[in-house]
Protein backbone atom coordinates (compact mmCIF):
# COMPACT_ATOMS: atom_id res chain seq x y z
CA UNK A 1 0.00 0.00 0.00
CA UNK A 2 1.34 3.45 -0.90
CA UNK A 3 0.65 5.70 2.08
CA UNK A 4 0.70 8.86 0.02
CA UNK A 5 -2.16 7.67 -2.20
CA UNK A 6 -4.46 6.84 0.68
CA UNK A 7 -7.26 9.06 1.92
CA UNK A 8 -7.46 10.06 5.61
CA UNK A 9 -10.25 7.55 6.15
CA UNK A 10 -8.23 4.78 4.52
CA UNK A 11 -5.26 5.61 6.73
CA UNK A 12 -7.51 5.39 9.79
CA UNK A 13 -8.72 1.98 8.67
CA UNK A 14 -5.12 0.87 8.21
CA UNK A 15 -4.27 1.86 11.78
CA UNK A 16 -7.52 0.46 13.19
CA UNK A 17 -6.90 -2.90 11.52
CA UNK A 18 -3.32 -3.01 12.79
CA UNK A 19 -4.33 -2.22 16.37
CA UNK A 20 -7.21 -4.65 16.38
CA UNK A 21 -4.62 -7.33 15.60
CA UNK A 22 -2.36 -6.08 18.38
CA UNK A 23 -5.22 -6.16 20.90
CA UNK A 24 -5.43 -9.92 20.36
CA UNK A 25 -1.69 -10.44 20.84
CA UNK A 26 0.62 -10.65 23.81
CA UNK A 27 3.07 -7.80 24.31
CA UNK A 28 5.96 -9.91 23.09
CA UNK A 29 4.10 -10.60 19.83
CA UNK A 30 2.79 -7.09 19.20
CA UNK A 31 3.85 -5.30 16.05
CA UNK A 32 2.42 -1.82 16.05
CA UNK A 33 3.27 1.81 16.59
CA UNK A 34 6.55 2.15 18.39
CA UNK A 35 6.06 -1.29 19.83
CA UNK A 36 8.21 -4.32 20.53
CA UNK A 37 8.28 -5.18 16.84
CA UNK A 38 7.07 -2.10 14.99
CA UNK A 39 6.37 -3.22 11.39
CA UNK A 40 7.47 -6.67 12.60
CA UNK A 41 11.03 -5.38 12.59
CA UNK A 42 11.76 -2.49 14.96
CA UNK A 43 13.06 -3.63 18.33
CA UNK A 44 11.18 -2.51 21.44
CA UNK A 45 14.21 -0.80 22.96
CA UNK A 46 14.36 1.71 20.09
CA UNK A 47 11.21 3.57 21.11
CA UNK A 48 9.44 2.15 24.14
CA UNK A 49 10.17 3.55 27.61
CA UNK A 50 10.05 1.39 30.74
CA UNK A 51 6.81 1.83 32.68
CA UNK A 52 7.34 -1.05 35.06
CA UNK A 53 8.62 1.04 37.98
CA UNK A 54 5.81 3.63 37.82
CA UNK A 55 3.01 3.57 40.37
CA UNK A 56 -0.17 2.09 38.91
CA UNK A 57 1.62 0.05 36.28
CA UNK A 58 -0.39 -2.95 35.06
CA UNK A 59 1.55 -5.45 32.95
CA UNK A 60 -1.57 -6.74 31.17
CA UNK A 61 -2.31 -3.20 29.97
CA UNK A 62 1.19 -2.56 28.65
CA UNK A 63 1.33 -3.61 24.99
CA UNK A 64 4.59 -1.76 24.40
CA UNK A 65 3.03 0.74 21.98
CA UNK A 66 4.41 4.02 23.30
CA UNK A 67 7.45 6.16 22.66
CA UNK A 68 7.63 8.09 25.93
CA UNK A 69 6.32 8.44 29.48
CA UNK A 70 3.84 11.34 29.21
CA UNK A 71 2.22 10.62 32.59
CA UNK A 72 5.61 11.11 34.24
CA UNK A 73 5.77 14.67 32.93
CA UNK A 74 2.06 15.54 33.04
CA UNK A 75 1.94 17.22 36.47
CA UNK A 76 -1.15 15.23 37.46
CA UNK A 77 -2.58 16.19 40.85
CA UNK A 78 -4.90 14.32 43.18
CA UNK A 79 -8.51 14.87 42.16
CA UNK A 80 -7.74 15.76 38.53
CA UNK A 81 -9.78 14.57 35.58
CA UNK A 82 -7.32 13.08 33.09
CA UNK A 83 -8.07 12.18 29.47
CA UNK A 84 -5.80 9.78 27.54
CA UNK A 85 -5.97 10.05 23.74
CA UNK A 86 -5.46 6.67 22.10
CA UNK A 87 -5.66 4.77 25.36
CA UNK A 88 -5.08 1.27 23.99
CA UNK A 89 -5.31 -1.40 26.68
CA UNK A 90 -5.27 1.26 29.42
CA UNK A 91 -1.61 1.49 30.42
CA UNK A 92 -1.34 5.27 30.75
CA UNK A 93 -4.83 5.49 32.25
CA UNK A 94 -3.93 3.19 35.12
CA UNK A 95 -0.71 5.08 35.80
CA UNK A 96 -2.69 8.35 35.74
CA UNK A 97 -5.26 6.84 38.14
CA UNK A 98 -2.52 6.19 40.69
CA UNK A 99 -1.78 9.93 40.60
CA UNK A 100 -5.27 11.38 40.47
CA UNK A 101 -6.52 9.01 43.18
CA UNK A 102 -10.03 8.03 44.18
CA UNK A 103 -11.28 11.64 44.03
CA UNK A 104 -10.19 12.03 40.43
CA UNK A 105 -11.35 10.53 37.15
CA UNK A 106 -9.56 9.05 34.15
CA UNK A 107 -11.14 8.74 30.69
CA UNK A 108 -9.44 6.80 27.91
CA UNK A 109 -10.49 7.32 24.29
CA UNK A 110 -9.60 4.90 21.50
CA UNK A 111 -11.15 4.23 18.10
CA UNK A 112 -10.34 0.50 18.00
CA UNK A 113 -13.19 -1.49 19.52
CA UNK A 114 -10.99 -4.41 20.56
CA UNK A 115 -8.64 -2.07 22.42
CA UNK A 116 -11.56 -0.48 24.28
CA UNK A 117 -12.85 -3.93 25.19
CA UNK A 118 -9.41 -4.98 26.43
CA UNK A 119 -9.03 -1.80 28.50
CA UNK A 120 -12.47 -2.19 30.06
CA UNK A 121 -11.68 -5.77 31.00
CA UNK A 122 -8.44 -4.64 32.64
CA UNK A 123 -10.28 -1.93 34.61
CA UNK A 124 -12.86 -4.46 35.77
CA UNK A 125 -10.13 -6.82 36.97
CA UNK A 126 -8.60 -3.97 38.96
CA UNK A 127 -11.96 -2.97 40.45
CA UNK A 128 -11.55 0.68 39.44
CA UNK A 129 -14.80 2.66 39.32
CA UNK A 130 -13.32 6.01 38.29
CA UNK A 131 -11.56 4.86 35.12
CA UNK A 132 -13.65 4.58 31.97
CA UNK A 133 -12.93 3.90 28.31
CA UNK A 134 -14.86 5.39 25.41
CA UNK A 135 -14.89 4.44 21.75
CA UNK A 136 -14.18 7.56 19.71
CA UNK A 137 -12.07 9.46 17.20
CA UNK A 138 -9.40 11.89 18.41
CA UNK A 139 -10.42 14.29 15.63
CA UNK A 140 -13.95 14.38 17.11
CA UNK A 141 -13.65 13.50 20.78
CA UNK A 142 -16.72 12.06 22.57
CA UNK A 143 -16.26 14.54 25.42
CA UNK A 144 -17.89 17.78 26.47
CA UNK A 145 -15.91 21.02 26.34
CA UNK A 146 -13.74 21.76 29.38
CA UNK A 147 -13.88 18.20 30.74
CA UNK A 148 -10.22 17.60 31.53
CA UNK A 149 -7.63 19.10 33.84
CA UNK A 150 -4.91 17.13 32.04
CA UNK A 151 -4.67 15.41 28.64
CA UNK A 152 -2.01 12.79 27.95
CA UNK A 153 -1.22 10.72 24.87
CA UNK A 154 1.57 8.31 23.97
CA UNK A 155 2.70 7.92 20.37
CA UNK A 156 -0.77 8.31 18.88
CA UNK A 157 -1.30 11.78 17.41
CA UNK A 158 1.34 11.17 14.74
CA UNK A 159 -1.05 8.51 13.37
CA UNK A 160 -3.95 10.98 13.13
CA UNK A 161 -4.28 12.34 9.58
CA UNK A 162 -5.65 15.74 10.69
CA UNK A 163 -3.29 16.71 13.49
CA UNK A 164 -4.57 20.30 13.52
CA UNK A 165 -8.09 19.05 14.32
CA UNK A 166 -6.72 16.67 16.96
CA UNK A 167 -5.00 19.50 18.84
CA UNK A 168 -8.03 21.77 18.47
CA UNK A 169 -10.10 19.00 20.06
CA UNK A 170 -7.50 18.66 22.81
CA UNK A 171 -7.81 22.39 23.46
CA UNK A 172 -11.63 22.20 23.47
CA UNK A 173 -11.87 19.42 26.07
CA UNK A 174 -9.33 20.98 28.44
CA UNK A 175 -10.53 23.26 31.21
CA UNK A 176 -9.14 26.79 31.34
CA UNK A 177 -5.87 26.47 33.18
CA UNK A 178 -5.53 22.84 32.13
CA UNK A 179 -2.59 21.38 30.25
CA UNK A 180 -1.40 18.44 28.18
CA UNK A 181 1.71 16.25 28.04
CA UNK A 182 1.99 14.24 24.83
CA UNK A 183 4.73 11.91 23.60
CA UNK A 184 5.06 11.54 19.84
CA UNK A 185 7.39 10.82 16.94
CA UNK A 186 8.55 13.77 14.83
CA UNK A 187 11.17 14.35 12.14
CA UNK A 188 14.03 16.69 11.43
CA UNK A 189 14.86 16.50 7.72
CA UNK A 190 12.99 14.58 5.05
CA UNK A 191 12.46 10.83 4.93
CA UNK A 192 13.35 9.10 1.66
CA UNK A 193 10.28 8.43 -0.51
CA UNK A 194 10.59 4.68 0.01
CA UNK A 195 10.20 5.08 3.78
CA UNK A 196 7.59 7.82 3.54
CA UNK A 197 5.32 5.77 1.27
CA UNK A 198 5.45 2.53 3.22
CA UNK A 199 2.13 1.68 4.85
CA UNK A 200 3.91 -0.54 7.39
CA UNK A 201 6.08 2.36 8.46
CA UNK A 202 2.98 4.53 8.74
CA UNK A 203 1.33 2.08 11.15
CA UNK A 204 4.67 2.02 12.94
CA UNK A 205 4.68 5.77 13.60
CA UNK A 206 7.62 6.66 11.40
CA UNK A 207 6.18 7.76 8.07
CA UNK A 208 3.10 9.17 9.82
CA UNK A 209 5.36 11.63 11.62
CA UNK A 210 5.73 15.25 10.52
CA UNK A 211 8.50 17.79 10.95
CA UNK A 212 9.16 18.83 14.55
CA UNK A 213 8.82 22.53 13.69
CA UNK A 214 5.50 21.92 11.94
CA UNK A 215 4.24 19.83 14.86
CA UNK A 216 5.01 22.58 17.38
CA UNK A 217 3.48 25.16 15.07
CA UNK A 218 0.22 23.18 14.99
CA UNK A 219 0.21 23.07 18.79
CA UNK A 220 0.66 26.83 19.02
CA UNK A 221 -2.00 27.59 16.41
CA UNK A 222 -4.47 25.42 18.32
CA UNK A 223 -4.21 28.04 21.07
CA UNK A 224 -1.80 26.53 23.56
CA UNK A 225 0.56 28.68 25.60
CA UNK A 226 3.87 27.94 27.35
CA UNK A 227 4.62 25.13 24.92
CA UNK A 228 7.81 23.28 25.81
CA UNK A 229 9.56 20.07 24.79
CA UNK A 230 9.95 18.20 28.07
CA UNK A 231 12.06 15.37 26.68
CA UNK A 232 13.68 14.48 23.36
CA UNK A 233 15.31 11.23 22.25
CA UNK A 234 16.63 10.27 18.83
CA UNK A 235 15.36 7.01 17.35
CA UNK A 236 18.04 5.22 15.33
CA UNK A 237 16.64 2.73 12.83
CA UNK A 238 19.10 -0.17 12.39
CA UNK A 239 20.59 -0.83 8.97
CA UNK A 240 18.74 -4.14 8.62
CA UNK A 241 15.42 -2.29 8.76
CA UNK A 242 16.52 0.47 6.41
CA UNK A 243 17.75 -2.10 3.88
CA UNK A 244 14.11 -3.13 3.40
CA UNK A 245 13.48 0.29 1.88
CA UNK A 246 16.87 1.71 0.85
CA UNK A 247 19.94 0.56 -1.03
CA UNK A 248 23.00 0.06 1.15
CA UNK A 249 24.78 3.10 -0.33
CA UNK A 250 21.72 5.30 0.39
CA UNK A 251 21.79 4.71 4.15
CA UNK A 252 24.69 7.08 5.03
CA UNK A 253 22.99 9.92 3.14
CA UNK A 254 19.74 9.26 4.98
CA UNK A 255 21.46 9.31 8.36
CA UNK A 256 23.19 12.59 7.55
CA UNK A 257 20.03 14.35 6.36
CA UNK A 258 17.21 13.12 8.63
CA UNK A 259 16.56 12.41 12.30
CA UNK A 260 13.61 10.56 13.83
CA UNK A 261 12.83 11.90 17.28
CA UNK A 262 10.65 10.89 20.20
CA UNK A 263 9.53 14.07 21.95
CA UNK A 264 7.29 14.76 24.92
CA UNK A 265 5.53 18.11 24.47
CA UNK A 266 3.74 20.18 27.13
CA UNK A 267 1.24 23.01 26.61
CA UNK A 268 -1.31 24.97 28.64
CA UNK A 269 -4.81 26.26 27.94
CA UNK A 270 -4.86 29.81 29.25
CA UNK A 271 -7.63 32.42 29.20
CA UNK A 272 -6.18 34.00 26.08
CA UNK A 273 -5.23 31.99 23.03
CA UNK A 274 -1.55 32.12 22.23
CA UNK A 275 -0.51 32.09 18.59
CA UNK A 276 3.18 31.69 19.36
CA UNK A 277 4.88 28.44 18.70
CA UNK A 278 7.96 29.40 16.80
CA UNK A 279 11.16 27.45 17.43
CA UNK A 280 12.21 30.28 19.76
CA UNK A 281 9.21 30.01 22.05
CA UNK A 282 8.94 26.24 21.91
CA UNK A 283 12.55 25.37 22.64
Amino acid sequence: MNKQSETPEQLKELVKEKYAQIADQAKTDAAGCCGPACCDTIDQALMVEDYSKLSGYVADADLGLGCGLPTQFAKISEGDTVVDLGSGAGNDCFVARSLTGERGKVIGVDFTEKMVEKARLNATKLGLNNVEFRLGDIENLPLAAETADVVVSNCVLNLVPNKRKAFEETYRVLKKGGHFSISDIVLEGELPDELRKAAEMYAGCVSGAIQKEEYLDIVGKAGFANVTVQKEKEIILPDDILLTYLAKDEIPAFRSKARILSITVYGEKTEEKSGCCSPECCS
